[in-house]
């Protein structure tokens, strides 16, 4: 019964409450007109629920209407917060004035100054230039300068420490073998000859075998087992007439022939036992560790301002080849390699020197970028001279101006070459100088080259 007259009072007072703001609302229209009627209304209506939720009993066992009933106040102050402010009406004591002008009337003998609407201060606007998107041409420059080029203080400092090593080098091997007929060592490779990447981090050291040619001759590769023009026989002749032990370079013979492997050996064996590296390598303010797994004569040196990393090849030079002695991978010992490093810097050079052009710094820009590509690196070196050279004889315009042209003309080539499996050297078109790649590598590579035709940035972001 309390209860039944507690909400019967309840309603009552509600009926009160709804009868005034009924009245009130009623009249809203005519006082505030119809935006500002609709204003009071939702404000009106808001502050309604917060009375009643006030004024209703709570449930205190039940949760989920504590809840609802908490969620409906965050509803209505929302709604109260969002409610527009209706528009403030400007009061206009003389119809003839603008709107605009003040409301107050000067007062007599008061000089009427119109008033100055300060506008606010505006926020400086920063013109926000479109990203300029750079053509090939730029890229590749940037790439270079960026990347690619070497600190003056490395490219000074590291063909001096290898020249000092090579010569440390060379007073061992005369007086350790001062009966084998080794000539003047000398540098040589990219850092020194300009064709490949600007990296101070390799050298290599030649080694110079001088043979008596009355003694030794040359047997082409084609016409052995390996079947191979790139690779080369050296034998030892007339042994009838000169037996045994005639020749110096005898104590190497395998079969008849001057086995590369066998030097190597040899002079691996000095490299890591007989010389010694911490005292030479204190000396030069380095350390220099010769590399002991490694089949090549590789020498790793640490120095504070460069890394670097020399490799010695002997070198055998008769009838206007260069031999290497690197043999290829397997059970093939006597074989000596064919190189045209000299030459191709040499014809590089010419074709450059005759036209203006800018071969080597193409050159340099595509061997650092395949160099560093994990899919590419086999193709940096020798492969991207004799395209280079290749396509020098059909196109003549090897200008700065067309470098981004021939950059990725050069791509274009080369994914010709790697669909045929055959890229032939520029000066012996007998020799295949994809002829070590394995199937799957050429597969990937020529993938690689054929997506950068279409987009040559690709190859210019970092791995």
């Amino acid at each position: 019964m309390a209860e039944f007259t507690r909400q019967r009072g309840k309603r009552q007072e509600d009926g009160g409450l709804g009868s005034v703001l009924d009245l009130l609302l009623a009249n809203a229209r005519l006082v505030l007109g119809v935006s500002g009627a609709a204003v009071l209304a939702i404000a009106t209506l808001a502050v309604k629920r917060l009375i009643d939720r006030a004024t209703s009993p709570r449930d205190e066992g039940d949760p989920k209407a504590e809840q609802k009933t908490l969620e409906e106040s965050w509803q209505d102050l929302a709604l109260i917060k969002a409610t527009p402010k209706p528009p403030k009406k400007q009061r206009r004591e003389d119809l003839s004035e603008p709107l605009l002008l003040p409301a107050r009337v000067p007062a007599p003998g008061e000089a009427h100054k119109p008033r100055v609407c300060s506008a606010p201060p505006e926020t400086p606007r920063v013109k926000v230039s479109p990203p300029r998107c750079l053509t090939l041409q730029e890229k590749l420059l940037s790439h270079y300068s960026s990347r690619l080029a070497v600190h003056e203080a490395q490219a000074s400092l590291a063909p001096q420490l290898a020249r000092s090593i090579c010569t440390q080098l060379q007073n061992f091997l005369r007086s350790k073998c001062p009966e084998l007929p080794f000539g003047s060592l000398f540098l040589s490779g990219p850092l020194l000859d300009g064709l490949g990447a600007l990296a101070a981090d390799h050298v290599h050291l030649m080694l110079p075998v001088v043979l008596d040619a009355t003694l030794w001759s040359l047997i082409p590769g084609e016409d052995t087992v390996v079947r191979n023009p790139q690779y080369w026989l050296i034998k030892r002749t007339d042994l009838e007439y000169f037996p045994r032990g005639r020749s110096p370079w005898d104590r190497f013979i395998v079969g008849w022939y001057l086995s590369s492997n066998a030097l190597n050996e040899t002079l691996h064996k000095m490299l890591v036992a007989s010389i010694n590296w911490p005292a030479i390598g204190s000396l030069l303010g380095s350390i220099i560790h010769p590399v002991v797994a490694s089949q090549e004569l590789k020498l790793e040196v640490k120095h504070d301002q460069v890394k670097l990393s020399i490799t010695l090849f002997p070198v055998v030079e008769m009838e206007d080849k260069v031999l290497l002695a690197a043999p290829p991978e397997g059970l093939v010992e006597n074989l000596w390699l064919e190189s045209f490093y000299r030459a191709e810097v040499s014809k590089v050079e010419e074709l450059d020197a005759g036209d203006s052009g800018a071969r080597q710094h193409c050159l340099r820009i595509l061997n650092g970028v395949f160099k560093s590509h994990p899919a590419l690196h086999k193709l940096s070196g020798s492969p991207l001279t004799h395209v280079v050279l290749h396509l020098s004889a059909t196109s003549s315009d090897w200008a700065e101006e067309s470098l981004a042209d021939r950059f990725q003309q050069v791509l274009e080539e080369l994914v010709g070459y790697l669909e045929k499996g055959v890229l032939p050297s520029y000066f012996n078109h007998k020799i295949n100088l994809f002829c070590e790649l394995l199937e799957e590598e050429i597969d990937e590579m020529g993938f690689v080259l054929y997506r950068a035709i279409s987009e040559p940035e690709l190859l210019l972001k970092e791995k």
